[in-house]
């Protein structure tokens, strides 16, 4: 018996019934061969941390474009936190953290630069329309590994691309999650996000402790609290249901929810936020029409063999963009040059 046969009888033995087991995987879509070390599911973790697409994370932004201070979210910090907090719901509750893990650091894989505001330029001049999610799926199914993809599980892909939940519901039968595993990504998604961007518009300025409604502090009077809070309700209240799925109380549902409805009011939609994604769509308008015209500067970037016609591949580049990078191309192409005299 191998280590990973050892591995997956584990998992037969310890995890609850309505756990997705690795050996009973869906497959890929490219049939590969098992190792004899890590399960089909800790494989598609470790290819999503050795990618590309992973890495750029760190240069991209959650809720503050170009922030100067060093302890600010990026999409990467948002991504670990997502995991952990994911890990330890389905720790909890005997689930398969393993294929957890990977959804975790693998659903915001497709951001673009500048957060929503570059979704949202995407949206309006890709003419196919452009959602963050979809194009999580895209990254790791076609562009990584120079247009190759990186065949990944049918489980991962499905949790990926059923993440997001924007302003809608975050337990809902239309989001058709069909792995727990996956419906724990979702919730600890919003969870990470609603707790810790009101902790960065705090440190910001954008909103004082006066401007925060009393009845999210019922639920912790800081973040660890509030997460702790959230964590624990989800956890119990989901084995109150046997887990037929993951749940939250009515109390700490209604509360979320409004936590999320008061940052996005204040904060992804507030006037100071507004001001600078002004300026981000600008830039990405601008370098979207540019490549259009110089389509072959993509490929050196993005392998030709990557399927798509040009507007499409133009999309992909700009939305696999860091925040930095859309900056120097911008500067580059449409600012003035200083000479230089020697």
């Amino acid at each position: 018996m191998t280590i990973r046969e050892q591995t997956e009888e584990i998992e037969r033995q310890t995890l609850h019934p309505k756990a997705c087991l690795s050996s009973k995987s869906k497959g890929r879509l490219k049939p590969e061969k098992e190792e004899d070390i890590r399960t089909c599911f800790q494989r598609d973790r470790d290819r999503i941390i050795h990618s590309k697409a992973f890495r750029r994370l760190k240069h991209k932004t959650q809720v503050f474009l170009a922030p100067k201070g060093d302890h600010y979210r990026t999409r990467l910090t948002h991504t670990l936190e997502v995991s952990q907090i994911a890990r330890t719901i389905a720790r909890a509750l005997r689930l398969n953290e393993d294929l957890t893990e990977a959804i975790a650091l693998g659903h915001d894989l497709g951001h673009t630069p500048f957060g929503h505001a570059g979704e949202e330029v995407l949206q309006e001049i890709y003419h196919r329309g452009f959602n963050h999610y979809e194009q999580s799926l895209r990254v790791v199914d076609v562009l990584e590994r120079g247009g190759q993809g990186l065949n990944l599980t049918v489980e991962v892909r499905e949790g990926i691309l059923r993440h997001s939940k924007g302003k809608g519901e975050i337990f809902s039968a239309s989001a058709e999650v069909e792995t727990l595993e996956g419906q724990i990504v979702r919730v600890a998604d919003v969870i990470a996000y609603v707790n810790h961007d009101l902790d960065d518009a705090l440190r910001a300025g954008v909103l004082k402790k006066s401007d925060i409604p009393s009845e999210f502090f019922k639920i912790g009077t800081n973040q660890s609290k509030r997460i702790d809070t959230m964590v624990k309700n989800v956890i119990y209240t989901s084995l109150e249901t046997e887990l037929k799925e993951i749940r939250m109380s009515k109390e700490i549902k209604n509360i979320t929810y409004a936590l999320r409805d008061f940052l996005y009011e204040n904060i992804y939609e507030g006037d100071v936020t507004k001001q600078e994604f002004r300026k981000a769509k600008k830039i990405l308008s601008d370098l979207y029409n540019y490549y259009l015209e110089h389509i072959d500067e993509v490929f050196r970037e993005i392998p030709k063999e990557v399927i798509g016609d040009k507007e499409r591949i133009v999309c992909d580049f700009i939305a696999g963009m860091t925040d930095r990078f859309a900056l120097m191309l911008y500067e580059r192409l449409f600012l003035p040059q200083p000479w230089m005299v020697f």
